[in-house]
């Protein structure tokens, strides 16, 4: 079974988070949710309070296939503040998969490991500021780094990631069963 974790900071977008790991978790994906700063409740953009697994500093990227991070700015900020998260994402992109949507592509730059073609959420790019930004597609692959624009396609980044970890038939059989057929 593949394993993924993703870490939380206070300010992240609570639609992504929580559609990422239900339809990861959905496919048979093990995520855990990591948690950024003191508190294991970790309060989201719109006022809603996830509970994380483990502090961020205890993950060892030998024990995850892939680190996703979902955005909202004030996570992203303090998630690209976390010398921890960016030392992961730095380990992860040498043999393994980063994922990151909405405004999070701006931590992988921050982390030197954002890939030459990605996709983020429209208002975010000039902030990121990288090359290669792509508004044609919902998900974006470049070759272990994945890229998403935002809450609305949330769920679609995580069949992708789905497809990705736990093959086409685990993906498309959530895709069904989630009526997903827009994706």
């Amino acid at each position: 079974m593949a394993k993924v974790v993703l870490p939380l900071a206070k300010g992240f977008e609570e639609l992504e988070a929580v559609a990422l790991i239900d339809v990861m978790r959905r496919g048979g994906i093990e995520v855990t949710i990591a948690y950024v700063g003191q508190d294991r409740a970790v309060l989201g953009a719109n006022g809603i309070t996830l509970m994380a697994d483990t502090p961020i500093a205890e993950v060892s990227a030998d024990a995850f296939d892939m680190m996703v991070l979902p955005g909202g700015w004030g996570g992203t900020y303090a998630l690209a503040e976390d010398a921890k998260v960016i030392s992961l994402l730095q380990e992860f992109k040498a043999n393994k998969i980063v994922g990151a949507m909405c405004a999070a592509p701006y931590v992988l730059k921050k982390a030197g490991v954002l890939g030459h073609d990605y996709t983020c959420y429209p208002g975010s790019k000039d902030e990121i500021n990288h090359p290669g930004y792509r508004e044609d597609s919902k998900v974006v692959v470049d070759d272990n780094v994945m890229t998403s624009q935002g809450p609305g396609t949330a769920v679609c980044f995580g069949l992708a990631i789905l497809e990705r970890l736990g093959g086409v038939q685990a993906m498309q059989s959530v895709k069904e069963g989630m009526l997903l057929d827009y994706c």
